[in-house]
């Protein structure tokens, strides 16, 4: 009985600490930078390059590094209205790209997103990719202010130009609370 007194009131004290630190991250009137790390797609597709992350690959003599961000700010309690920029460098072609989206937190620490994402680039002929994306995750935070968020995103083409129908990504984002 003892071994398991100790453990259970263990658990309820990280929980109890958990919970304060994300009611104070996510409150209305906060804000947040983030920046993530996308895995998905394995290939040089352009719903694959065009995006808002960190990233550096290469593949059969292509190089491809990007950068980019997104900050929000919390208009309600757990809910933050997003805006994203990124920029893509493919063998010297450039690729811009825009965010705009909604992130909501259930219960402080499960991050439900919802975007709509673009792209300019001459790479583009007829019209200019868009993309409605839907992400799922769990925060972490490692202190008051600062969350590791690991999850999955779908992006779905919103153009009928373009061949890539949605892709899978695995997601790391960290993100500084405000």
């Amino acid at each position: 009985m003892k071994k398991l007194i100790f453990p259970t009131l263990f658990f309820l004290l990280m929980l109890t600490t958990v919970e304060a630190q994300d009611a104070t991250a996510t409150s209305k009137g906060s804000w947040l930078i983030e920046a993530n790390t996308g895995f998905g797609g394995g290939d040089f597709s352009v719903a694959n390059t065009a995006n808002t992350s960190f990233g550096l690959s290469s593949s059969n003599g292509t190089t491809i590094w990007a950068i980019g961000a997104e900050g929000g700010h919390f208009i309600a309690e757990d809910l933050a209205l997003k805006l994203g920029l990124g920029f893509t460098d493919l063998d010297g072609e450039t690729i811009f790209t825009y965010k705009v989206g909604a992130k909501y937190y259930v219960n402080g620490s499960i991050p439900f997103q919802v975007d709509f994402t673009g792209a300019s680039s001459d790479l583009f002929f007829d019209e200019d990719p868009l993309w409605l994306g839907l992400q799922g995750g769990y925060a972490i935070f490692i202190a008051d202010n600062v969350s590791v968020e690991p999850g999955l995103r779908y992006n779905i083409s919103l153009n009928s130009d373009f061949t890539e129908e949605g892709l899978f990504e695995f997601r790391i984002g960290f993100v500084i609370h405000l």
